[in-house]
C-alpha cells in the first residue's frame, strides 16, 4: 500500500514517499498526508529541518499514480489541483529548511515538488523533468516552475518534448545544487538541512517568506490556467486513455 513515511534523525525530519513498485508515484492520500505532515513539522519545536526523499534506489517520485488518473474525469480536476496547491504551499510556506534528496527518477508533480524545495541533492543517475505531454496532460504549473528556474527556451523544450534531463544537465542549469555518489545523497541532505537550520532563524524565515511571495502570484495564475486546460484534456479523455494503456501494459508484463 502506498504510504508516506516519517522518521526524525537528530532533529531533522525525513519524509519518504513509499510506493516503489510505481516509482514512488504518489496517490491523493499521500498528497493530503504530505501537506499535513509539512504543516505539523513546521510547528514542531522538536524538528529543525526537513528532507524529502523516495523509497528504494529507483525514484524520488514519478508523479501522480496513474491508477488514479485512469479513473479521473473533468469533474475531478478542480479538487485534484486544489490538493496540489495545498501541498505546494506547505513546502513554500514552511519556515524550516526543506531539502529534496533525489534518489532516482523525479518526474511530473514529483519534479514540481522537488523544484519547490529549498535545495536539491542528487546522484549522477537521477533524471528529472516534466513528461506530462507524453501522457496526454498539459503541463501548466510545471511550466511555470521550470520557467522560473531556467527561462523560456529550455522550458519550452522540456514541456513540449517531455524529455527528462540527466542530473549533470540539470545541475548545469542550476536545478540541482550538488551531485554526489548515490549513498551520500541522503546523508548530505540531512547535513545540509542542519547547516541551514543553524543559520539565524529570523533572517532565514523572512527570506523564505519573500521567495514564496515572489513565486505565489504566478503560481496561482498557473493553477487557474491549469484548471481550464486540464478540464479540456480530461473532458477529451486523452490522459485517461494513456494512463489506462500504461496500467494495462504493466499488468500484462507482470502476469
Amino acid at each position: 500500500m502506498p504510504t508516506l513515511d516519517l522518521a526524525v534523525r537528530d532533529r531533522i525530519a525525513i519524509i519518504t514517499l513509499n510506493n516503489p513498485a510505481a516509482l514512488n508515484a504518489w496517490t491523493q492520500d499521500m498528497q493530503d498526508d504530505m501537506a499535513a505532515k509539512l504543516d505539523e513539522l513546521d510547528r514542531s519545536p522538536d524538528v529543525d529541518g526537513i528532507v524529502l526523499t523516495g523509497e528504494g534506489d529507483r525514484a524520488f517520485c514519478a508523479g501522480q499514480d496513474l491508477k488514479e488518473v485512469a479513473s479521473f474525469t473533468e469533474n475531478h480536476v478542480e479538487e485534484w489541483l486544489d490538493r496540489f496547491r495545498r501541498v505546494y504551499d506547505a513546502v513554500l510556506s514552511n519556515s524550516k529548511p526543506v531539502i529534496a534528496a533525489l534518489n532516482g527518477v523525479t518526474a511530473g508533480s514529483g519534479y514540481q515538488l522537488a523544484l519547490l524545495c529549498d535545495l536539491r541533492i542528487a546522484h549522477a543517475g537521477v533524471r528529472i523533468g516534466q513528461p506530462e505531454v507524453r501522457s496526454g496532460i498539459p503541463s501548466i504549473t510545471g511550466m511555470y516552475l521550470t520557467w522560473q528556474s531556467v527561462g523560456l527556451s529550455k522550458t519550452a523544450e522540456m514541456m513540449l518534448t517531455g524529455r527528462l534531463l540527466e542530473a549533470q544537465e540539470a545541475a548545469d542549469l542550476g536545478m540541482i545544487a550538488e551531485i554526489l555518489p548515490q549513498d551520500e545523497v541522503l546523508p548530505r541532505s540531512i547535513a545540509l538541512a542542519k547547516e541551514l537550520a543553524a543559520l539565524p532563524k529570523h533572517a532565514f524565515s523572512l527570506t523564505k517568506q519573500r521567495i514564496r511571495a515572489t513565486l505565489m502570484p504566478g503560481l496561482e495564475d498557473a493553477f487557474a490556467a491549469a484548471l481550464d486546460a486540464d478540464k479540456q484534456a480530461y473532458g477529451d479523455g486523452e490522459p485517461q486513455r494513456t494512463a489506462d494503456d500504461f496500467v494495462s501494459k504493466k499488468g500484462a508484463k507482470q502476469e
